[in-house]
């Protein structure tokens, strides 16, 4: 197994919830589902949103989200991080006042990933950005594709979920899921925050698709590179383009598409060593 920093741990019991029911010939069936649980996020005073939630690393989900709504600053000082499992509730605060009450109003994130995020304030984020420069070797895409896919996760135990996973190099350190693609990022997000991580030598990965606001998110998170296994949409190709973020996608076997940021791949394996994927591949794309 790979050394992460965080990775899942599909064992952890209050992550999923054992449930009974017959399959299409009528037998009697025991599996496993992911639960879903409300977290509510509250910057300073201000109650922010309501997001659905799986319910590991809240206070990580918590900053990333207001991260990357443009709530909160990259370079504001965190007075503190409140947690309340028992009213699943965080509490961000901040040295610098704030008030979103006109901006915003209360709204609830569903576990289908787009609702109730405030895309225009996320646009905003991406207001004369520049990322890094930065390379990407075709040899680090095909390491990482094998260690992650393979990786024990609660995709693997009961599916329904995405992931996200920071990595560095041919190295993937730090796995988060939910049942929404854009909360996992998030976490990945708050972590970085959390531990003053340099995004520019970074790539993101995730199971889902490369979506306007994935690629968003990315961008505004500093890390110039996007990957994975799902296909694009052309809204999230176009602002990669604009943003000059390198958007890979279909990354299956020794398959890829690079649909922006083509420059910074470096081509260092020949792809005929590569193993081409079977049918019965561990890990399917996550749409």
């Amino acid at each position: 197994m790979p050394d992460f920093l965080i990775a899942p741990d599909p064992s952890l019991p209050r992550l999923t919830r054992a449930v009974s029911g017959i399959d299409h010939n009528g037998a009697a069936v025991d599996l496993r589902v992911v639960e879903e649980r409300p977290l509510t996020i509250f910057l300073n005073a201000q109650e922010i949103v309501t997001a659905m939630t799986i319910g590991d690393y809240p206070e990580e989900l918590a900053i990333g989200y207001l991260l990357n709504q443009g709530m909160l600053h990259r370079d504001d000082t965190l007075t503190g991080v409140d947690y309340d499992e028992e009213l699943d509730v965080v509490v961000i605060r901040t040295g610098r006042v704030t008030d979103y009450e006109e901006k915003l109003k209360k709204k609830t994130r569903t576990s289908g990933c787009a609702v109730g995020t405030v895309f225009g304030d996320m646009m905003e984020t991406l207001e004369g950005l520049t990322l890094p420069t930065a390379e990407v070797r075709t040899s680090w895409l095909y390491g990482l594709a094998k260690q992650i896919n393979t990786v024990p996760s609660l995709y693997l135990e009961a599916g329904a979920i995405h992931g996200s996973v920071l990595c560095r190099g041919d190295q993937p350190l730090v796995y988060m899921e939910d049942v929404g693609r854009h909360n996992a990022v998030d976490k990945i997000a708050g972590w970085m925050f959390r531990n003053a991580i340099d995004p520019g030598e970074h790539i993101l990965y995730t199971t889902g698709r490369l979506t306007s606001e994935m690629v968003i998110k990315t961008a505004s998170m500093g890390i110039p590179v996007l990957a994975s296994r799902s296909g694009f949409t052309a809204w999230g190709v176009e602002i990669a383009r604009e943003v000059e973020l390198t958007l890979i996608g279909r990354m299956r076997g020794k398959r890829f598409v690079c649909l922006s940021g083509a420059e910074r791949l470096v081509m260092d394996v020949d792809v005929d060593t590569i193993e081409d994927e079977g049918a019965k591949h561990r890990r399917k794309g996550a749409d």
